[in-house]
């Protein structure tokens, strides 16, 4: 299979793990804190090593990228994982998600160029999230802050795609995500420990972060910060809208979420609006190195 092919069903099958990040999340019963710090703990020690071994080879500009990005994703699980807690896994997900706007914009301000079809699958795919999450949005209480936080997560995210895509242009995929994955953990661990968090997971919180850490995080994001070579973030940040659809589809299946026929006709939305803004990219965006 050629690159230009394999990388749609990388990118797919790592948004498909990404995909139950929420239902895992729904399922543990300690700190947000906790669950994100050993999550990333996790990673690393599978990552980090495997880095070193070979030498991390990012030059100063790579290395000082992989810590903000690594920042960035300490803010953006922080945040996410607690909304998840607060409001509804459908709400939690769409607002995490609104990244492909500020992705295309920040992308766009840097110069990396995007077509009519993408700014067309974005506007498709985010209608759709509108619709995916119509009921759930709450105006009071802790579904408001839960979806303000996931609103904050997803600002993060942007900017950590963003970064990811400027590293992962001209630098290896195992040094960027080892850094950024051990930045993320460290600073998370820091932030556990300034608050009442507990140290340490209880019970069967040790098997839902471990599956956090395997699935969503190792596969998942490790896909997506391989695609970004080769896809422009933007195209990249569309396609993991996926994971709102596929969020809403488990927690129904799992917890009983309802979905009406209004947050069904959203899920075909952004599936349309992921296939119209991948459908062609930009010279360069797929494929390059």
């Amino acid at each position: 299979m050629t690159e230009s092919r394999l990388t749609p069903v990388v990118l797919g099958l790592g948004v498909a793990a990404i995909s139950f990040g929420a239902i895992l999340v729904r399922l543990t019963d300690t700190s947000s804190l906790t669950v994100a710090a050993w999550r990333m703990l996790f990673a690393s020690a599978v990552l980090l090593p495997l880095a070193l071994r070979r030498g991390l080879g990012l030059a100063p500009r790579g290395l000082l990228l992989a810590l903000g990005a690594g920042i960035m994703l300490a803010v953006h699980f922080a945040t996410w994982i607690e909304s998840v807690h607060l409001t509804t896994v459908a709400s939690s997900t769409v607002l995490v998600n609104t990244h492909p706007i500020f992705v295309g914009l920040i992308a766009w301000s840097l110069g990396e160029r995007s077509d009519k079809a993408l700014w067309q699958g974005i506007v498709l795919a985010l209608g759709g999230g509108v619709l995916l999450s119509w009921g759930d949005f709450r105006l009071g209480g802790t579904a408001l802050l839960g979806d303000m936080l996931a609103l904050a997560g997803g600002i993060a995210a942007s900017g950590y795609l963003v970064v990811g895509r400027l590293v992962r242009r001209h630098g290896e995929l195992l040094p960027y995500v080892a850094v950024a994955y051990s930045t993320a953990a460290l600073v998370l661990v820091l932030v556990a420990l300034g608050t009442s968090a507990p140290a340490l997971p209880q019970g069967m919180n040790w098997l839902w972060i471990g599956l956090l850490a395997l699935g969503p995080q190792l596969l998942g994001h490790t896909s997506v910060n391989w695609a970004l070579r080769r896809v422009a973030a933007p195209a990249v940040a569309v396609a993991v809208l996926g994971e709102p659809a596929a969020a809403t589809l488990w927690a129904y299946l799992i917890f009983r979420e309802p979905v009406e026929l209004v947050q069904g006709m959203g899920m075909v939305l952004i599936v349309t609006g992921i296939l119209r803004a991948l459908w062609r990219q930009p010279k360069g965006s797929l494929g390059g190195t």
